[in-house]
């Protein structure tokens, strides 16, 4: 991998990061309709820590609030009610499917998963998915109204993100959005529902770059990049929500599933 596709990558993971289109479909798809090398879900997962840095940036003041009450409310029982505590505790355990399924899935998810027909037939199945949420949600709650069954409900919606083209974003949002969450609620939560999450596989698989599996400076040129890329794409998805519906997603994911499947149909794109 030179620091060219280094770059291109960086861009393709900073911009489907957070859009709810699979960043790991992306991230297979484009290398192999540019004849370029499958870079590796090694690369992919550290890149990603640009992303979240990104997440991290972002929402640093709802962070930090939400680390020190749920810090405080460990030696405090009275402060386990307040919210930011209790968001804490949820992301905590929202976590805990996704880190399961990944550890026990984790050479299915490294080897046989990264398959482009899984790939487009996860975008086109959890596209509908998204749909079939978006318009039967009732889009009336906010962050500050979860609960622990919602919580846990979002966490397993996240574990979907395994299956490169389910996206990540896409499956959290998808649960909140059947909970009756509304469009900007169900993103916020997800970023923030992110960070745990995708900053362990990205230390995780850090071990690669370390021992010589990955190829350090285009993969420290592509983690940057998916970091400005990405602080950007929070901030203008945020604002579309708050006035648009998730359909423009959910019709690119139709779209893209079909062109890759005709694509493998015709022999012109490799499925591994």
């Amino acid at each position: 991998m030179n620091v060219v596709e280094a770059t291109v990558l960086g861009i393709v993971q900073g911009l489907t990061e957070f859009l709810p289109i699979s960043s790991s479909g992306h991230m297979l798809f484009v290398p192999e309709f540019l004849g370029w090398k499958d870079p590796g879900a090694a690369f992919s997962a550290v890149i990603q820590i640009g992303t979240m840095a990104a997440v991290v940036l972002y929402f640093r003041r709802d962070l930090a609030r939400i680390a020190a009450a749920w810090t405080r409310s460990l030696w405090t029982p009275a402060l386990r009610h307040h919210q930011d505590a209790r968001t804490g505790w949820y992301i905590g355990l929202g976590t805990v499917p996704i880190a399961v399924c990944g550890l026990a899935f984790k050479d299915f998810i490294e080897g046989p998963s990264r398959n482009l027909w899984l790939n487009a037939s996860a975008l086109v199945g959890m596209g509908l998915l998204l749909m079939a949420a978006d318009r039967a949600g009732a889009r009336k709650r906010e962050v500050g109204d979860l609960n622990l069954r919602d919580g846990l409900v979002i966490g397993a919606f996240q574990a979907l993100a395994l299956i490169p083209g389910s996206s990540r974003s896409g499956s959290t949002m998808t649960g909140a959005l059947f909970l009756g969450y509304t469009r900007e609620a169900s993103a916020r939560y997800s970023f923030l529902l992110s960070v745990p999450a995708v900053v362990l596989s990205g230390v995780f698989e850090l071990r690669h770059a370390f021992g010589g599996g990955l190829p350090v400076v285009p993969t420290a040129v592509a983690t940057a990049v998916s970091f400005a890329v990405g602080y950007a794409c929070i901030a203008w998805l945020l604002r579309y929500l708050a006035r648009h519906s998730v359909m423009v997603f959910v019709y690119y994911r139709l779209a893209l599933g079909g062109i890759i499947m005709a694509l493998l149909a015709a022999g012109v794109l490799s499925a591994t």
